[in-house]
């Protein structure tokens, strides 16, 4: 089981950006599928993408934030990352990441892995002016 850390995460204006970063200590993530969630208060945690593993490496995001968000690796640093563009209020969440997930298409483009094991506490970003 892999053990995931997420980091990055904090308050920004309406149209700005941040990186969100997914760390593993002792396991390498290379040979993972890694999915981003993400919960707003009083709302359903739900998957905003997913990146397969080095074998494929292909990336999938919900509609909501295809073509703001991209999710991708950096094998030397053992890390994942979310850049996020261009958001917006309705991006305020604490933002979570996952191992193993299994990248999917559809309108939620994540599901955890059947070896899933907990979440980690997140990473919260406020979408604010």
């Amino acid at each position: 089981q892999v053990q995931v850390e997420e980091s990055g995460g904090g308050l920004v204006q309406p149209g700005g950006s941040l990186r969100l970063s997914c760390t593993a200590s002792g396991s390498s993530l290379d040979y993972y599928n890694i999915g981003w969630f993400r919960q707003a208060p009083g709302k359903e945690r739900e998957g905003v993408s997913c990146i397969n593993s080095i074998a494929d490496g292909s990336a999938f995001y919900a509609p909501s934030v295809k073509g703001r968000f991209t999710t991708s690796r950096d094998r030397a640093k053992n890390t994942v990352y979310l850049q996020m563009n261009n958001l917006k209020p309705d991006d305020t969440a604490t933002y979570f990441c996952a191992a193993p997930a299994a990248c999917v298409f559809g309108p939620s483009p994540v599901q955890l892995g059947p070896d899933f094991d907990s979440w980690g506490q997140g990473t919260q970003v406020t979408v604010s002016s």
